[in-house]
């Protein structure tokens, strides 16, 4: 009996070019047989030109109507019990409705699979019909679709052949990841990741070598700028990091570079939030918890230890499946191993910065914990909530975040996993999250790219009563599947006194950027400092990529030839960088405010636009 890639004159509406056209997966298999030791280039391999065949036009139809009228094409395909004919016509009836191939792929996944298992098995051979022996990639596509929801072990090396083909990687991927994460994450890296420590990975990979995808690994580059957050947990799972940890735990670096990987899982700079997608999770927590004493007594790697229990404390990975007690015995673990020691301040403006960071972030932990331990030690019949500010480790790029805890549980990722919290500039120094008999809807958070893409999260806030009400929650934008958000009511007196705490906490502070919150506040008394310039007051905060720099932003025209204001023209951003000079923030904001005041402050600031 010939093989399902050989027999090419079965289901001739398979291949519409000619009888002599090759399945997909035959010519990935003959390319991967011609040269098997050759790199994986860039993106995947090139498809065949026969591939795509053309498309019949259709016009004045939507896409909704498109998805119908696919759905009903495969529904007819799939109700055919002959499974020879289905696949024999079904490129020439999914051609016919000159859908995409995406399309195809999203509506066939979309059917839920015949209860009967004979129906079961029957669709599934159809699947494998149309993936293995498809010539073009709308046949294949719907193939993919069907193993989306009936796919078995046995079609994994299939799928992983199929994956290295362009134009094919994010369906496969879809398909492979419940049945087999770490062949799922090589397909990903192939058509993703770029560099040259990366694509040695990918090779390695290939290859199986698990030596060389161990010394491949270490030499991936893990800063925030090389390493996004997904890249890192596709990373994760494609070397199977929690095998590799236990299989090798004295081996030098592996473990410092596994941190790193998964602080970078734990970002926030990101779509969604990977640490809850990666499958290994806790026991990779766990792993880095038995092992972290391990680690030399370097400040980079106390760092990522503390950002570790940061994430365990108050961010995504306190969401985890974890066993009663886990988590708190775990973030006691990476905190009591990172407790930095008193000593000499580093000379390094970086590492100082980052030492300082370090110390306060301890501090508020173990004081968090205490509070934590005294809330559960005094239940209350009412909700109660604790709003803590969180700040990353400065060798991220800048993230500084409003987190809410409702009975300890963190409430933003379990509600909107597309970005993090507000900054307490936007939320706790305009009093936003006060309460009063007025509805007032507040945006809590915000998705990592702007709500206008992604989405945002608001709650409306009033008291009623002896109670602070937050209900009326909205997501526009945000991703499907999404928890259900219940109405929390917070005793009044409690939620008033946390909103004060919130509000007056200057703990998590820094001096530049207490600098610039002081300058917010001084110009909030003074809408005239721009206004009678012709000026827009913008963002003030600390730069983006020099945390010891308040930057004051406005907007509007540029002055007149004779220094008199302009009404009208073109207008621009003034961004005036204020370096942190040592002084106490309250001494810098005082004469910031001062010079805004003495006359036109166009003069000194650097101009966008």
């Amino acid at each position: 009996m010939s093989a399902p890639h050989e027999r090419r004159t079965l289901a001739p509406s398979l291949s519409t070019p000619s009888l002599s056209t090759p399945s997909l997966f035959a010519y990935a298999r003959d390319l991967r047989g011609a040269d098997p030791g050759a790199p994986l280039p860039e993106r995947g391999r090139p498809l065949p030109g026969t591939a795509r065949p053309p498309r019949p036009k259709r016009v004045g139809r939507t896409h909704a109507e498109a998805r119908i009228a696919v759905t009903d094409v495969l529904v007819s395909l799939l109700a055919d019990p002959d499974v020879e004919r289905s696949a024999a016509g079904a490129h020439r009836a999914l051609s016919a409705t000159g859908v995409r191939d995406r399309t195809v792929f999203s509506a066939a996944a979309a059917l839920p699979p015949p209860d009967d298992p004979a129906d079961r098995a029957r669709v599934r051979a159809l699947g494998r019909r149309l993936t293995r022996d498809g010539t073009t990639t709308i046949t294949v596509a719907a193939g993919l679709g069907i193993l989306a929801r009936l796919g078995e072990a046995e079609d994994v090396p299939y799928l992983r052949l199929l994956g290295v083909l362009q134009g094919l990687d994010q369906e496969v991927v879809t398909v492979l990841a419940p049945l087999d994460r770490r062949t799922a994450a090589f397909v990903w890296l192939v058509h993703r990741v770029r560099g040259a420590e990366l694509r040695a990975l990918v090779d390695a990979l290939d290859s199986g070598d698990p030596e060389a995808v161990r010394d491949r690994f270490l030499d991936i580059p893990t800063g925030p700028r090389a390493l996004g957050p997904e890249a890192a947990r596709h990373l994760a799972e494609a070397v199977g990091l929690v095998d590799l940890l236990r299989r090798e735990p004295d081996h030098p670096g592996l473990l410092a570079q596994a941190v790193r990987v998964m602080v970078r899982m734990t970002s926030r700079r990101n779509y969604l939030v990977e640490i809850l997608r990666y499958g290994d999770a806790v026991d990779l927590y766990e792993t880095v918890a038995a092992l972290a004493h391990r680690l030399p007594r370097e400040l980079g790697h106390r760092a990522d230890l503390v950002s570790l229990a940061l994430d365990l404390h108050s961010g995504a990975g306190h969401l985890l499946a974890w066993p009663e007690g886990r988590r708190e015995e775990l973030f006691d673990t990476l905190l009591g191993v990172a407790r930095w020691w008193q000593g000499d301040a580093p000379a390094d403006p970086a590492d100082r910065r980052r030492a300082d960071w370090l110390r306060r972030t301890v501090r508020r932990l173990r004081t968090a914990r205490r509070l934590r331990t005294a809330d559960a030690a005094e239940p209350s019949g009412d909700p109660r909530l604790r709003i803590e500010v969180a700040v990353a480790d400065p060798a991220e790029p800048e993230v500084v975040e409003t987190r809410f805890l409702i009975d300890g549980r963190p409430l933003v990722p379990e509600a909107f996993d597309q970005g993090p919290g507000e900054p307490p500039e936007r939320l706790l120094d305009r009093g936003a999250l006060r309460a009063t008999s007025e509805p007032r809807e507040v945006r809590l958070a915000e998705a990592y790219c702007t709500e206008g893409c992604c989405g945002a999260l608001y709650v409306t806030v009033r008291r009623e009563g002896d109670h602070v009400v937050w209900d009326g929650w909205r997501r526009p934008g945000a991703s499907v599947g999404l928890p259900e958000l219940p109405a929390y009511r917070f005793d009044a007196v409690a939620y008033d006194a946390e909103i004060a705490h919130a509000e007056h906490d200057q703990g998590w502070t820094w001096p530049a950027r207490r600098t610039a919150r002081l300058i917010t506040a001084g110009l909030r008394d003074r809408p005239e400092t721009f206004t009678r310039w012709g000026l827009r007051q913008g963002w003030i905060s600390t730069d983006f990529g020099a945390p010891d720099t308040t930057v004051v932003t406005f907007t509007g025209p540029l002055p007149a030839a004779g220094g008199t204001p302009e009404a009208d023209g073109e207008r621009r951003q003034f961004l005036w960088r204020i370096p942190d000079d040592g002084r106490p923030p309250e001494e810098q904001a005082a004469a910031a405010l001062r010079r805004l005041a003495e006359g036109d402050p166009r003069g000194y600031p650097e101009v966008r636009g």
